[in-house]
């Protein structure tokens, strides 16, 4: 398997279906949630729909690069979301991420070893390689919150 291969493989297995590092991905513990479920505030926490979002928003804005595109997303904004205000809205967001995430695997696959070492951007961000293994190890870290927030959520 490629190098391509293989990242491409392990952002698809923590966002839409993998099981092998966490024994969950994104789209398992989401697809069945309604809004006022993962609207729920805990403490200061994000709520989960924030973290997803929030996940989401580096998917896309890596994908536009991956397109021929600015990189537009900056971390300052990465948790700026409007509430939303119903459940279509919700599960519309979770069929864009679902969407997007795809469209970035595939992306990623046609990568040559190369174009993986290449400069992302501007030097100061690193390489192809770098960004794709940042967004899936920050990935998994989101996951994690949502999990336990959705445990939590569960008790209360």
């Amino acid at each position: 398997m490629s190098q391509a291969a293989a990242l491409a493989q392990r952002l698809q297995e923590v966002i839409l279906e993998g099981t092998w590092i966490a024994n969950t991905n994104f789209k398992k513990e989401l697809d069945n949630t309604a809004l006022d479920e993962v609207s729920i505030q805990i403490k200061t926490y994000n709520t989960v729909a924030i973290l997803a979002q929030h996940v989401h928003y580096y998917i896309a804005g890596v994908k536009q690069v991956f397109l021929g595109g600015e990189l537009s997303i900056s971390d300052r904004f990465s948790f700026d979301f409007e509430p939303m205000q119903n459940d279509e809205a919700w599960q519309n967001f979770l069929a864009l991420f679902w969407k997007d995430t795809e469209e970035l695997v595939n992306l990623i696959k046609t990568l040559t070893n190369d174009q993986l070492d290449a400069i992302f951007v501007k030097e100061a961000y690193g390489s192809y390689k770098r960004n794709i293994e940042a967004l899936i190890e920050h990935s998994y870290y989101h996951l994690g919150q949502i999990v336990l927030l959705l445990k939590t959520e569960g008790t209360t």
